[in-house]
């Protein structure tokens, strides 16, 4: 038996993130001296805020560099207590509250707790490329509902119920979501809390809506775990600070697997979460406000260079642009563009099958490179072509 043979199922099987092998090859031509515009990665430009940074030092000087409670520190799971109740008017216990390094180990303490193998959990398609991934690890079966550009890539609730079986343990949303920008009608969401399963909602681009306001799962109901954290609407993605709001009866599951897995969460980065949520009360509006300039910059600057965008995004910050005109092989179209570009995008395929013929488009990036990128991009197509 080879080495690669003896790798476990459960990692042979993984599937890369394009998205980040996007990034790494973007690396390798900037080692070359080749400058790249990136708008692959969902990833805030402009620095964290002043008083986070503040905050982590003196947490830093005061010797918060200890190991914590395995939920997490109780003021910050008090401030995120205090954070729904007022943006959403739902009570959560700070003792339903674990907090995480970024939502990714939520996610795989979530799916473990909840799925055996041959379980399944609904997703839509398309949807956030790593979704999948989580629920194979934990040996559960995938099991997907389209939703279509045409309809703004908005659940269908009669869909879903088609596809719940005695096997079905979770429906998993993301709203606003990634890759499409989609914030889901709150009528929709209400008749998915009502379908029966559990519903695992990944808020984490909350804060980002551009268009009214979006609605937690738990204005609903209870039965549901929601994610979320800092590295978007704060600019803190390489701090790595998320947490996961969980049913009574599930909380001490995911403790446990926390505290062998993970112990406890940086305690120094938990404090500087405190200080977002309590000191940096301006921070989501004006972060809000600054990308929905660019939202519009890209979506006219998309469109004028012939890339399709039927329903406009209001969440997150993607747009997921119909590039079939140019190529049906999103992943061989996105590395197309990269070597004659130098413009780094995602290709649709790496968020499913729904997604193959499109782009993803982060205008997290500055908006002077935006319109670079754009500028590159629009003279690459042009002189390319269409298929």
């Amino acid at each position: 038996m080879s080495d690669s043979e003896r790798i476990a199922r459960r990692h042979r099987h993984l599937e890369p993130f394009l998205a980040v092998e996007v990034f790494e090859r973007a690396q390798a031509l900037e080692r070359r001296g080749i400058d790249v515009v990136h708008l692959e990665f969902g990833e805030p430009d402009f620095p964290t805020p002043p008083v986070v940074q503040d905050a982590l030092d003196r947490a830093i000087k005061d010797g918060r560099t200890k190991y914590t409670s395995s939920l997490g520190i109780l003021p910050l799971r008090e401030a995120i207590s205090e954070h729904y109740q007022r943006t959403y008017g739902v009570e959560v216990d700070p003792g339903q509250i674990l907090v995480t390094a970024g939502t990714s180990p939520a996610m795989l303490l979530a799916f473990g707790a909840l799925v055996d193998p041959g379980d399944e959990v609904i997703l839509s398609n398309p949807h956030y490329a790593c979704y999948p991934n989580f629920v194979r690890y934990a040996d559960g079966t995938v099991v997907t509902v389209d939703v279509h550009e045409d309809d703004g890539f908005q659940w269908h609730p009669d869909a879903l119920v088609e596809r719940i079986t005695n096997r079905t343990r979770a429906i998993l949303i993301n709203s606003p979501a990634n890759p499409t920008g989609m914030v889901l009608d709150p009528g929709r969401l209400e008749a998915i809390a009502d379908l029966g399963p559990l519903v695992i909602a990944d808020e984490i681009y909350h804060g980002l809506a551009y268009e009214g306001r979006e609605r937690s799962i738990l204005e609903f109901t209870n039965r549901a775990f929601v994610l979320n954290g800092f590295s978007k609407l704060f600019a803190m993605t390489g701090w790595r600070l998320g947490y996961a709001i969980v049913p009574r009866e599930y909380i001490r599951s995911l403790q446990t697997a926390h505290q062998n897995f993970f112990i406890s969460t940086n305690e120094f980065v938990q404090w500087a979460g405190l200080a977002a949520l309590r000191d940096a009360p301006d921070e989501p509006r004006r972060v809000r406000a600054l990308f929905d300039t660019r939202r519009r910059a890209m979506l006219a600057g998309l469109r004028a260079i012939g890339l399709g965008v039927k329903v406009e995004p209001t969440g997150a910050f993607y747009v997921f642009a119909n590039a079939r005109r140019f190529s049906r092989d999103s992943h061989a179209l996105a590395y197309e563009i990269l070597d004659h570009a130098h413009v780094a995008v995602t290709p649709g395929i790496d968020f499913g099958s729904n997604g193959e013929g499109f782009l993803r488009f982060s205008y997290a990036a500055a908006g002077d490179r935006i319109e670079e990128g754009l500028r590159r991009l629009g003279e690459f197509l042009a002189v390319r072509g269409a298929a």
